[in-house]
């Protein structure tokens, strides 16, 4: 019995091997059977959002090196429209934060902190937005490939049923084939995992520079003004 598993495996090596050099990559997914369109619509859309999510970050944490020591300098210096001025032309999270704390100067202190909170929880919805996507394509995307491995086995032993002695090389041929989907299915996932962890992280950062800048200008205010 153990024979007849490694003659099946080295079998399954071989054709997979003059498949490789015979077939395309298209034409060998395609084997897989229906549920790789599904399959190759998710993969596109977590390539396409994870570009997209990734270019949105890396815009919203440009900002300029000097952004909050210029701020300090507007405001100890008594120039709010100049801070104003400043902060509205730079386009980034932090400055629109900044801008909206400005906008409240005079009020008080937790009045201020509110309205910056609130403005910093609007940017953070913006930059997870779509984030959703690849973390719902990381658990479905295996489970469209396990469910398509296990259809085309269940339809693989009904046509083997009608045969009355296949073929070793029929065996591995059709198993290696219907593991397609289950392959597809958990590249994608871990790709869609990785994406999404490494994009999650980039926020994370960019909202503790948030948090950081909002507690250094109300720091600012209750400095004494020169």
């Amino acid at each position: 019995m153990f024979d007849i598993f490694l003659q099946i495996d080295s079998t399954a090596i071989v054709m997979v091997a003059e498949g490789a050099k015979s077939e395309s990559l298209w034409t060998l997914l395609m084997k897989g059977g229906p549920v790789m369109v599904p399959l190759i619509a998710l993969f596109g859309a977590v390539v396409y959002f994870f570009i997209e999510r990734l270019m949105v970050i890396r815009k919203a944490s440009l900002m300029e090196d000097q952004f909050m020591t210029q701020i300090r300098s507007f405001i100890l210096q008594g120039d709010l429209a100049g801070a104003k001025t400043y902060a509205k032309n730079s386009h980034h999270p932090i400055a629109r934060m900044i801008d909206k704390g400005l906008q409240r100067v005079g009020k008080p202190i937790d009045s201020i902190e509110k309205s910056m909170d609130n403005v910093g929880k609007l940017e953070m919805y913006q930059l997870e937005k779509n984030l959703t996507i690849l973390s719902v394509a990381a658990r479905i995307a295996p489970l469209f490939g396990f469910v398509g491995t296990i259809i085309g086995l269940v339809m693989l032993l009904k046509e083997f049923a009608t045969i009355s002695n296949p073929s070793i090389s029929q065996i591995a041929d059709a198993m290696y084939v219907k593991l397609i989907t289950s392959a597809t299915g958990l590249i994608t996932g871990m790709i869609a995992f990785m994406g999404h962890s490494y994009l999650d992280t980039q926020i994370n950062r960019l909202a503790n520079k948030m948090e950081a800048a909002s507690n250094e200008f109300i720091d600012m205010l209750q400095e004494p003004v020169k």
